[in-house]
């Protein structure tokens, strides 16, 4: 009756347009001599979607099981190609690589994947991992593939070991295979035992080694005793649990040196022995659950269900292998969460909780805007210099690096530096947020107010000050000069450099992609001066303590340690600014930064060179410039610092509806909190 209804869901489930090309590639199959991988390849070619507009791939995916489910004759034919081509190929690699971190190290694969891009190389055919590149050939199948539901990809599974198949020859080979797998990934993980950086990491690495050493003997013991219960037919093997304490308590290493790792720092090397660790340890679960359960049940549903939950998982690894966007996507995310978790410490010292927090920003902010006035005006007599493209690029990197440097050593605050560092901190509130917990839910909304007057309150204190100071300035030094400081013409630039028709705000939008990269580089130089211990080497060093001796060179030490990750953002992010507009030339490319404090600060050396003698429109559209500069900075640097945070911390945050109510609710009932902070209750006692 099953196969009745199923050949009638067939049947009538499906149009003759969408099946009859499946149908070609599955009667294929009926010829026992035909070449098994051709067939397969044939067959995914039907399946795969012919467009980006194509979504019925789910779709035909089912109508291929029906169809065979419903025909037994071609179930038998399809079983025995499929079965005996997987037991006759090598899959040990597959096994132990498909998934798991390659060990050539990040950048030897990145050139491969390049290199095939260029120069495809070979597959040897008698591999499944080369097999699956023939197979699936685009780099995006994955994403196809990972469409398929479980279910479908179980029962596909379900249908190809009908009955007893797993005591058959074919199966008994593919464990085989599994076994050896097993050896060699324990073997594998072993070897951390003698990982100097595992070593560096961990001051007391040393007392867990055994545990390391142990896998290794204890995988030969499991897989020696599997294989004797295989040859002997006996129903139970050893069920592994011996191996997977083992195994547990050398994942529970490697979490240890993980956390600590966010505390002390961390390399990509590191990162990457850890990652590639832990995905080997997974993976020897994952076979050992295959094996056990295959011994265990007389009708095998477990060692269907877990066989084809990692058939199904490694198969998409396996494509993705050849996919660089997602591998760099890899790449980035080793040491995202390190470095956002720097930012998001350094965020929540620009959040303002208090009054008392309050008026520290605009105290800060508005000595930030008295140096960049001043920065401004240097910045404009630099280009009046007009000097060759390097040394117009490098004075402008030195004016925009060396001030922002002071600005941060002075303890000041720059607007738009704020949002790629806050962005962590709600990242990670975002990741914790539970919407059962109201409490949780508030605090956030109280973190987000909070957020917005501490951006107002910097922007103002920028805008504010670095404004007037340009116009003090450019009038004190056209008084004493004699003569305008900057002439109508260089005035008439600099108005121009904020009409919002020009190329204002694209400019603006790279700056804020330079404030988003700062975050990032700050958050990697302090992980690196963590990591390397930079403040105990600098204070070691000899002529360090001959000029100011050992205590205070230990005390030079630990200050330049806390602050390295400031200085080199702050620097860098200059030297980005500075050189963009060279760039730009150099190429024949409308490329420049609009920032906006600088942007303010043009504006008064404009009003000062057209003697305040500027019509009101224009300065009002100027002024219109000025906010649409800093909106775009703010809004550009805060969404990349936010979705590379949310990434890095695995964060889907899909409560979006509860959250806005929530922001609408306090907007309507406290509004004053997102531009002042709250009012403190009084201590009557």
């Amino acid at each position: 009756m099953t196969t009745i209804r199923a050949l009638f869901r067939w049947l009538l489930g499906k149009p003759a347009s969408l099946s009859d090309p499946l149908i070609k590639a599955l009667d294929r199959f009926r010829n026992p001599e035909a070449d098994t991988l051709e067939l397969i390849r044939r067959l995914v070619a039907v399946l795969r979607p012919a467009n980006r507009r194509d979504d019925a791939y789910v779709e035909r995916y089912r109508a291929m099981l029906d169809r065979i489910e419903a025909d037994a004759e071609l179930r038998a034919a399809f079983c025995g190609h499929v079965v005996h081509f997987l037991a006759t190929r090598r899959l040990v690699t597959f096994f132990t690589d498909s998934g798991i971190l390659p060990g050539t190290g990040f950048f030897s694969e990145w050139g491969r994947i390049i290199g095939n891009r260029l120069l495809p190389e070979v597959p040897d055919e008698r591999r499944l991992k080369d097999c699956l590149h023939v197979v699936f050939p685009h780099a995006g199948d994955w994403r196809w593939l990972q469409e398929i539901p479980q279910e479908l990809s179980l029962r596909f599974w379900e249908l190809m070991t009908p009955d007893m198949a797993l005591r058959n020859i074919d199966w008994r080979g593919i464990q085989e295979q599994m076994l050896d797998a097993v050896l060699l990934l324990a073997h594998r993980v072993s070897g951390l035992g003698v990982e100097s950086e595992l070593m560096r990491a961990s001051t007391n690495f040393d007392d867990d080694t055994p545990r390391f050493v142990a896998l290794s003997a204890e995988a030969l013991d499991y897989v020696t005793t599997f294989r004797s219960a295989l040859n002997d037919n006996a129903q139970s093997a050893d069920d592994g649990s011996q191996l997977l304490v083992i195994a547990d308590q050398c994942a529970e290493t490697l979490q240890k040196i993980r956390k600590r790792a966010l505390t002390v720092g961390t390399s990509l090397h590191l990162s990457y022995v850890l990652t590639r660790s832990e995905q080997s340890i997974e993976r020897l679960r994952e076979l050992v659950a295959i094996l056990g359960a295959g011994q265990q049940a007389e009708t095998h549903a477990g060692a269907i269900r877990a066989w084809g939950a990692f058939a199904h998982a490694a198969f998409i690894a396996e494509n993705r292998r050849n996919s660089l966007r997602f591998y760099l996507g890899q790449l980035s995310s080793l040491l995202a969460v390190r470095v956002t978790e720097n930012a998001a410490r350094s965020g929540e010292h620009y959040i303002c909780d208090s009054a008392s927090d309050y008026r520290q920003m605009w105290r800060s902010a508005a000595g930030a805007g008295v140096l960049i006035g001043i920065m401004a005006l240097l910045k404009i007599k630099a280009a009046a210099l007009h000097a060759p493209l390097f040394g117009e690029a490098f004075l402008f990197s030195m004016i925009y690096g060396l001030g922002f440097v002071a600005i941060y050593l002075l303890g000041m605050t720059v607007a738009t530096k704020q949002p790629a560092m806050t962005a962590q901190t709600l990242a990670g509130l975002l990741g914790d947020l539970r919407l059962n917990r109201s409490a949780d839910l508030e605090h956030l909304v109280d973190v987000i107010a909070a957020v917005c007057r501490s951006q107002l309150a910097a922007i103002g204190g920028n805008v504010m000050l670095a404004l007037p100071v340009a116009i003090a300035v450019g009038a004190g030094l056209g008084y004493l000069n004699g003569a305008p400081v900057i002439d109508a013409g260089k005035g008439a630039h600099l108005v121009a450099s904020l009409d919002l028709l020009s190329w204002a705000l694209p400019h603006a939008a790279i700056a804020g992609c330079y404030l988003f990269l700062s975050g990032l580089i700050t958050g990697y130089f302090d992980n690196r001066a963590a990591y390397a211990g930079i403040g105990p080497r600098i204070a070691r060093l000899g002529w360090l303590q001959a000029v100011f001796g050992s205590r205070r060179a230990g005390r030079i030490g630990v200050y330049i340690q806390d602050r390295l990750g400031g200085i080199m953002g702050n620097f860098l992010f200059g030297c980005m600014l500075g050189s963009t507009g060279v760039i730009g030339t150099i190429l024949g490319l409308p490329l420049d930064i609009r920032h906006i404090a600088f942007s303010s600060a043009n504006l008064g050396y404009a009003l000062v060179g057209f003697q305040f003698d500027l019509p009101f429109k224009v300065i009002v559209w100027a002024a219109l410039g000025v906010a649409a500069i800093g909106f775009v900075n703010l809004a550009v640097s805060f969404l990349l610092a936010l979705r590379t945070a949310m990434r890095a911390r695995g964060v889907q945050f899909t409560h979006h509806g509860p959250l806005l109510k929530a922001l609408w609710r306090r907007l309507r009932q406290q509004p004053a909190t997102f531009v002042m902070p709250p009012r403190q209750p009084v201590d009557d006692a």
